[in-house]
C-alpha cells in the first residue's frame, strides 16, 4: 500500500473504513487509440481513469530577476469505497503543488495541498477545465484564458494564462505510448505559450508579474511499465514561436524503456518523435542534501529528425529545484526552470530519490 493509499485511509473516513480483501477491484478506464479529443470537454476531468493531471510550469519577469514558476493539479481515481453509498467515500483525490524557484533563495519555495473529492472544498469539473482544491484553483474563462491562485512559503500566485497557440496533441492525436506494451499511454496535449500576467505576493508585499508559460495535461490508467522507475521530461517554449517536447522512461539501469515528444516549428508544422528518436545525454549532476538522490539537472537532450539530429544543451536556472511532495502523498522529484540557446521551460526528474509508482 502506498502513502497516498494510506493518507486516504486515514482520512476517509466511514467509506474508507473498509478492508481491502471486501471491495472489488475497479475497473479503470483504458487509454485505447481512435478517440478524438474534444475541448472544452477534455479540458476537464476524466474519473473514470485511474490518474490525470493539470501542470503549468512558466518563468515569470520578477523585479530581481527571472523566476521558475509550477502550478499543478491532480486527480486519482484511488479504487476505495467505489460501492459505498457515503459521500466521505474516498473514491477521488484531488491533490495539487505549487513552488517558485527564485535564485537568490537557491532552493525551491513549495506549497501542496490534498483532499477527497467533494463538499466543494475539493472539486474537478468534467465539462471544462475548473479544479478547485480549498482556496487554490484552475479554472478557464469564457474566452480560453486560464486563472491560476496557489502559492506556498512566503508566497501567493494569482495568474492569468493566455494562449497564444493553438493546442499541440502529442503522440498519434493526443494518444501517446509510454511503454513497449499499447496499453501504456495517456492522453496527452500541451499548451505552449501561454502569456502569463498577474500579480505575485512575497513577504505581504503584492507585485504584478507577466512572463510566459507552458500546460501539460495527461489522463491514464497504465502508464508505466513494470520495468520502470521514472522518466525525464522537457517542455520548452522555443524563442522564434517553436515548441519542443521530450521524455524518456528509464528502467532501474538508466536505460530508456520508451521515448517520445514532438517539436512544432514557429510556422506550426508539427514532427512527432517515435520511439527511439529523443536520448538525454545526462552531463553535469547535482546530489540533494535532503535526501541523497542524485539528479542529472544539465542534460543535452538529442533529437533525430528527418532532417538531421537537432541538439539542446539544458541549463538550471540554478541546481536545488528538488521537490518533496511526501505530505500529500506524493514522491520526490526534480521539477526546475532551464534554460537552451534560444529558448526556455522546464526539466522533470523523476524516480532518483526513489522508483515512482503509477
Amino acid at each position: 500500500m502506498d502513502g497516498l493509499t494510506r493518507r486516504i485511509l486515514l482520512a476517509g473516513g466511514a467509506g474508507a473504513a473498509l478492508p481491502l480483501a471486501a471491495q472489488a477491484a475497479p475497473a479503470f478506464a483504458p487509454v485505447v487509440p481512435g478517440r478524438r479529443l474534444a475541448f472544452p470537454r477534455d479540458h476537464g476531468a476524466h474519473p473514470g481513469f485511474r490518474t490525470e493531471w493539470w501542470y503549468v510550469t512558466g518563468w515569470l519577469e520578477g523585479p530581481t530577476g527571472p523566476l521558475g514558476f509550477q502550478v499543478t493539479f491532480f486527480r486519482t481515481r484511488t479504487g476505495l469505497g467505489e460501492t459505498n453509498p457515503s459521500r466521505f467515500a474516498p473514491r477521488q483525490v484531488l491533490f495539487a503543488h505549487a513552488a517558485l524557484s527564485d535564485p537568490r533563495v537557491g532552493r525551491l519555495l513549495h506549497g501542496q495541498r490534498i483532499a477527497r473529492q467533494g463538499f466543494g472544498i475539493a472539486e474537478a469539473s468534467e465539462r471544462d477545465m475548473d479544479i478547485v482544491l480549498d482556496d487554490w484553483r484552475l479554472a478557464r474563462g469564457p474566452a480560453g484564458e486560464m486563472r491560476a491562485r496557489a502559492g506556498g512559503e512566503g508566497f501567493a500566485l494569482d495568474l492569468v494564462l493566455t494562449p497564444t497557440q493553438p493546442v499541440l496533441l502529442q503522440g498519434e492525436g493526443g494518444f501517446s505510448r509510454k511503454g513497449p506494451k499499447p496499453e501504456q499511454a495517456s492522453w496527452y496535449y500541451t499548451l505552449p505559450h501561454l502569456k502569463v500576467s498577474g500579480t505575485m505576493e512575497r513577504d505581504g508585499r503584492r507585485r504584478p508579474v507577466q512572463g510566459r508559460a507552458w500546460l501539460d495535461r495527461e489522463w491514464s490508467s497504465t502508464l508505466l511499465d513494470p520495468a520502470a522507475v521514472g522518466w525525464d521530461w522537457t517542455g520548452i517554449n522555443l524563442d522564434d514561436g517553436g515548441a519542443l517536447t521530450t521524455f524518456r522512461v528509464r528502467d532501474a539501469k538508466g536505460q530508456a524503456l520508451w521515448t517520445g515528444g514532438s517539436l512544432r516549428t514557429a510556422d506550426g508544422r508539427l514532427w512527432t518523435a517515435p520511439n527511439g528518436a529523443v536520448s538525454f545525454d545526462p552531463g553535469r549532476t547535482w546530489k540533494s542534501p535532503r535526501t541523497g538522490a542524485t539528479y542529472p539537472v544539465a542534460p543535452t537532450v538529442r533529437l533525430k529528425t528527418p532532417r538531421g539530429e537537432k541538439r539542446w544543451a539544458l541549463t538550471p536556472l540554478f541546481d536545488d529545484q528538488e521537490l518533496d511532495s511526501r505530505p500529500s502523498g506524493g514522491p520526490v522529484y526534480w521539477e526546475g526552470a532551464v534554460r537552451v540557446p534560444g529558448g526556455s521551460g522546464y526539466l522533470e526528474l523523476t524516480g532518483y530519490a526513489a522508483p515512482l509508482r503509477l
